[in-house]
């Protein structure tokens, strides 16, 4: 991108602008998940229909997210990220619309597609932000998603409760998140590709640099992954409690996980990257310990809530350290993201299937080492924190581009 010198008023105001952005992208999630139900119901589709059908948004997205770099250089990073989460936002009208299985499958294609593309160009964007404060935003920035999903969650729980027809329901979130989405997109960072800059291609395969912090993105992954769609069945299953213990097992899952990602940049500036990661690898993995070994409800619990608190920082680290990996951000982190979002597909059937064989207990064993490699592995993610620009932060002064 072209080198450009903003005001460090701009690059502040700039920061807020991508939060708002992350946390409408996360509304949407949020408004979806909770109407699932009626939306299975108004397609007239099975449980195994429908899990079918919830595998497409991580296909789209997989396949869709190396396209973002090609469409932040033709149409420059504003531009592309209002498009981007326009079509984001509207999408979620499509789902609900659908009346069979077939339908289904396609509208959640392109929701999990227009998803990708937008989260790739927010956190690029994001990265900017951040080389050009000097100082870590992204676990803040990733804190505002879960926000948002939280707000879209409880708007679509409140919809839900008063039996308001999704289609409806969606179409007001729709316009209402556009609206805030596009109008946020106008305050960020405006990158223009330089005139002898090569486009990316179309479509390519993530740089190495991508694949090994990509690795440590999805031992996190798949721990979230797995803790989310299995610690409320945990609970119930393997400690017999009640429905509604286990559910609160999961809610203080994606509180300690939103909360620490909120207060985690602190923390990264303090420590930098390599050493939170590790921290926190031990920390998850010590909750995974506790999970294993729990003799009833209440260590259980501590233990996903330190496993929340372990993981939550290191998607949003992957991301950033990605971005200063390699001459192209987009690319790089179009990478990592396809590898987190796999992921994320991957950890529940994985879960299930290893539970079927064998029992819950050694599934979430699995998941312990997983969180064992981010201490043993966090390394990787060195060459972001050396080569983050140490950049003066006057009230006034004018911040260059840090590849100028």
């Amino acid at each position: 991108m072209e080198a450009v010198s903003y005001e460090q008023r701009d690059v502040r105001r700039a920061r807020y602008a991508v939060a708002a952005v992350f946390a409408v992208h996360g509304a949407v999630t949020g408004s979806f998940a909770t109407r699932v139900p009626w939306i299975q119901d108004h397609a007239g589709v099975s449980a195994g229909q429908l899990g079918l059908a919830l595998a497409f948004p991580a296909l789209g997205a997989s396949l869709a997210m190396p396209l973002a770099g090609r469409v932040s250089h033709t149409f420059g990073a504003r531009n592309a990220l209002r498009g981007l989460i326009a079509l984001w936002t509207l999408s979620l009208v499509l789902p609900a619309l659908s009346p069979n299985l077939l339908t289904l499958c396609a509208a959640l294609f392109v929701y999990g597609a227009t998803s990708g593309m937008a989260d790739v160009a927010m956190n690029a964007l994001g990265v900017e932000v951040e080389n050009r404060l000097g100082r870590s935003i992204m676990s803040g920035l990733h804190g505002m998603w879960s926000a948002g999903a939280l707000i879209g969650s409880a708007a679509g729980t409140l919809a839900a409760h008063l039996g308001a027809d999704a289609r409806l329901h969606h179409l007001l979130a729709a316009a209402v998140l556009t609206v805030l989405g596009v109008a946020a997109c106008g305050w960020v960072l405006d990158l223009q590709p330089a005139e002898d800059e090569e486009p990316p291609p179309r479509f390519a395969l993530p740089p190495k640099s991508a694949l090994l912090i990509g690795a440590v993105g999805f031992c996190a992954v798949f721990a979230e992954g797995a803790s989310l769609d299995w610690s409320a069945v945990y609970l119930r299953d393997e400690l017999e409690t009640s429905a509604g213990l286990a559910a609160a097992c999961t809610t203080g899952f994606t509180l300690t996980m939103a909360v620490a990602r909120i207060a985690g940049d602190k923390v990264v500036d303090r420590f930098g990257s390599v050493r939170t990661v590790r921290a926190g690898g031990v920390l998850a993995a010590l909750g995974g310990l506790l999970i294993v070994a729990a003799p009833n409800p209440a260590t259980a619990m501590a233990g996903f809530a330190l496993m929340g608190l372990g993981i939550a920082v290191v998607v949003p680290l992957c991301f950033a350290a990605a971005g200063r990996s390699g001459p192209n951000p987009s690319q790089a982190i179009a990478g990592v993201a396809t590898i987190t979002y796999t992921s994320g597909l991957v950890a529940p059937s994985a879960i299930g299937g290893l539970a079927q064989a064998t029992s819950l207990v050694v599934s979430f064993g699995l998941v312990t080492l997983l969180a064992c490699g981010l201490a043993v592995f966090a390394g990787v993610l060195r060459a972001g924190d050396r080569d983050r620009p140490k950049v003066s932060r006057p009230t006034d002064a004018a911040v260059p581009d840090p590849r100028s």
